[in-house]
């Protein structure tokens, strides 16, 4: 009997979880209250468990019922996103290979895809924008941008699907004048916080109360990483950047690795990843720019710890 559940059956099942009713859930997918109800008791015949407990006013899922659930968000979006896809290849080469990128991303990795996009898609045009924060992931969910490249948001939407790139190593850093640089061994939090942090920040809504990393009350709060870099080299702070950006001032002694109590490694890893909507996935051309993009793993002079 399992073989005859549908698509349908399940997305049924979807609306009145989310609905909390079975009418609401009928004027969610345009159906009778009495279709919503006897198309989830054939569901729950067919598979043998209680999908809802109807004892109260309103149904409510049992433990089962939650466990499936899961299951059966994953199987919606992924025949949404084999429909997405489908459509996608009916469509053929995309008119331009529009990205977002997230500021952290380093840019020789970056211009080697599109170099390779460059040769594969010579008459492909493409357009780029460097954001920050929830900047990458508005032009995304709006469809301005067909691909995002993400790593300082730690979630994203659920309209959103992702893909894993590779860790970025992100060193925490002073200038060497700042006093926090006398420091010998490891710096408390306590020590940080006595301490202006510079941070990043952009003013979309996506990224409020998103405070990953902030470890000081004092902080000065910049929209640009580069404006952060010189703010740093100035002794103005203490921050996160990205090791490829900061590797050489390392190297020559300008900037000094924090060693923060909790994170003796020196270094954390951002995971960059790749974002686009469910009903709209890379055609083509941006498969190819993120297949690229995959395969271009920086090396670093200064080995993360």
């Amino acid at each position: 009997m399992l073989d005859a559940v549908t698509l349908d059956q399940l997305r049924t099942f979807i609306a009145a979880a989310e609905e909390g009713s079975f009418s609401a859930a009928g004027r969610k997918i345009d159906r009778a209250q009495s279709v919503v109800s006897q198309t989830l008791a054939n569901l729950e015949l067919q598979l043998g468990v209680a999908l809802f407990d109807r004892a109260g006013r309103y149904p409510k899922l049992t433990a089962r019922g939650q466990a499936l659930l899961r299951d059966a968000y994953a199987v919606a979006d992924n025949m949404d996103g084999f429909k997405a896809r489908a459509s996608s290849l009916r469509e053929g080469v995309e008119s331009e290979i529009s990205v977002a990128v997230d500021v952290m991303f380093p840019m020789d990795r970056l211009t080697l895809a599109v170099g390779y996009c460059r040769d594969a898609f010579p008459n492909t045009p493409l357009r780029m924008s460097v954001e920050i924060l929830g900047g990458v992931i508005k032009p995304v969910l709006e469809g301005v941008c067909r691909v995002g490249i993400i790593g300082t948001l730690p979630s994203v939407p659920d309209e959103l699907m992702s893909e894993t790139l590779w860790d970025l190593p992100i060193v925490t850093l002073v200038s060497n004048t700042h006093p926090l640089a006398t420091i010998q061994g490891v710096v408390t939090r306590d020590e940080l916080a006595q301490q202006i942090q510079l941070i990043l920040t952009d003013r979309s809504s996506l990224s409020e109360s998103k405070n990953v990393g902030i470890l000081s009350p004092l902080t000065w709060k910049l929209a640009d990483l580069g404006a952060k870099y010189e703010f740093l080299k100035a002794g103005f702070g203490w921050g996160h950047m990205p090791l490829h950006m900061v590797e050489q001032d390392i190297v020559e002694g300008h900037l000094v690795k924090l060693q923060i109590a909790g994170n003796e490694t020196q270094t954390t890893n951002l995971a960059m990843r790749i974002i686009y909507r469910k009903d709209n996935p890379p055609g083509p051309a941006c498969r190819a720019f993120i297949d690229q993009l995959k395969n271009t793993e920086p090396v670093f002079a200064v080995e993360p710890a």
